[in-house]
């Protein structure tokens, strides 16, 4: 008999989330990571991450969008800990763009409250932002951020109280099909047999998933903080709402001030200036170009925000072709689970991506539609 029903390997937010479930179901579940709990060599760190419903990625999102809410209400409660804070959020930029036309065509096939605003609205209610007079916002009320590192820790803490076994500092070596068609994992403390493997291995999908014909890349992003011109008052959660805007710049998002009077505001690029790079190469210095960069581009929309520079810290984005996920289990190995491919927007999924990884490795069906995450749109439907 295997020593666990199941094997979790990368307890970033997806792994820790599939810990979680799994121990919570009963099931003998074995979690092996790399570094320590809630590290920041991968992509669940910064600490805060974007979570909105009006998806402008696409309505096929909006249904597990809306379980991960009620995920997110139920860590918090079981916790104890502060993962979610809904501040409200604009999605902006002249209607045409996909951030808004996007948002919208979510918002209106899923009956999501929101409100449209032009620039004057814009401005009256956010005295922060400046939007050009042919630019518009979808305002969602049910917007705001959660914490990945606190999410990740506290999903391992539930895990573990469900009687999860978790190993830091342990990563897998190797793994291979055993006979009665469960696996065997290797790693360099030790060798472990289960009926299920799930594999969540961030941005080193590429090295560990290299039979699952996705042809993942591997980029730097880098996260930016600024202390606004006048003190972080009025970009408080309390007045000031996450963003995303979408102008010749690109798109930018950003977050309140939610680290106290000394901690700035948080913006970035989404999807512009990464450069390809491996988790062991990764450069984590940030360069005076992409402090200028970012600066510019802020002072555009918020003049009071590009103040004062505090710090940046780079981040990895594991992105398919087409920018969706891959969740699935492996077409070649049926024992065999997979959850890569987040593409800079998955962590707002993290415990309903955690749940849909543990129906599939339990059970080999989920109830959600996950029709759109299937790694073999990469390669034909027969294969």
């Amino acid at each position: 008999m295997p020593a666990y029903d199941v094997i979790v390997v990368g307890l970033g937010g997806m792994g820790s989330a599939t810990v979680h479930h799994l121990a919570a179901r009963g099931v003998r579940v074995l979690g092996l990571e790399r570094f320590g709990p809630g590290h920041d060599h991968g992509a669940s760190h910064g600490g805060s991450r974007i979570t909105r419903q009006s998806y402008f990625e696409g309505p096929e999102y909006v249904p597990i969008l809306l379980r991960a809410y009620e995920l997110y209400d139920r860590l918090a409660a079981d916790s104890g800990q502060d993962v979610i804070t809904l501040t409200g959020g604009v999605m902006v930029g002249r209607p045409e763009t996909r951030t808004v036309s996007g948002a919208l065509e979510s918002a209106r096939r899923w009956g999501l409250e929101h409100e449209l605003l032009d620039a004057a609205e814009l401005r009256k209610r956010f005295p922060t932002m400046n939007p050009l007079p042919d630019e518009v916002a979808l305002y969602e009320a049910k917007a705001g951020f959660v914490r990945p590192e606190r999410t990740v820790v506290a999903q391992l803490g539930e895990a573990a109280k469900h009687g999860a076994d978790l190993h830091y500092e342990e990563p897998m070596t190797s793994w291979e099909p055993t006979a009665d068609g469960g696996v065997r994992v290797r790693t360099a403390k030790g060798e472990y047999t289960a009926g299920q493997l799930v594999l969540t291995p961030g941005p080193w999908a590429p090295e560990l998933l290299a039979d699952l014909g996705v042809p993942l890349k591997i980029e730097r992003m880098v996260q930016h903080w600024f202390a606004p011109v006048g003190g972080v008052g009025p970009f408080e959660a309390s007045r000031h709402p996450i963003y995303i805007w979408e102008n010749d710049h690109g798109q930018l998002y950003g977050f309140p001030s939610i680290d106290g009077p000394d901690g700035g505001a948080k913006i970035a690029f989404f999807r512009k200036g990464g450069t390809e790079t491996t988790p062991d190469t990764l450069d984590t210095e940030v360069h005076e170009a992409e402090i200028a960069a970012i600066a510019e581009a802020a002072g555009r929309v918020l003049p009071d925000l590009p103040g004062r520079y505090l710090r940046g810290e780079p981040c990895l984005y594991s992105s398919t072709p087409d920018e969706h996920f891959v969740i699935s289990r492996h077409p070649g190995h049926d024992a065999v689970t997979v959850g890569c491919g987040f593409s800079g927007h998955g962590f707002k999924f993290v415990p309903v991506v955690g749940e849909i990884l543990a129906d599939l490795a339990t059970t080999g069906t989920t109830k959600h539609d996950i029709g759109l995450f299937d790694p073999r749109r990469f390669r034909g439907a027969d294969s």
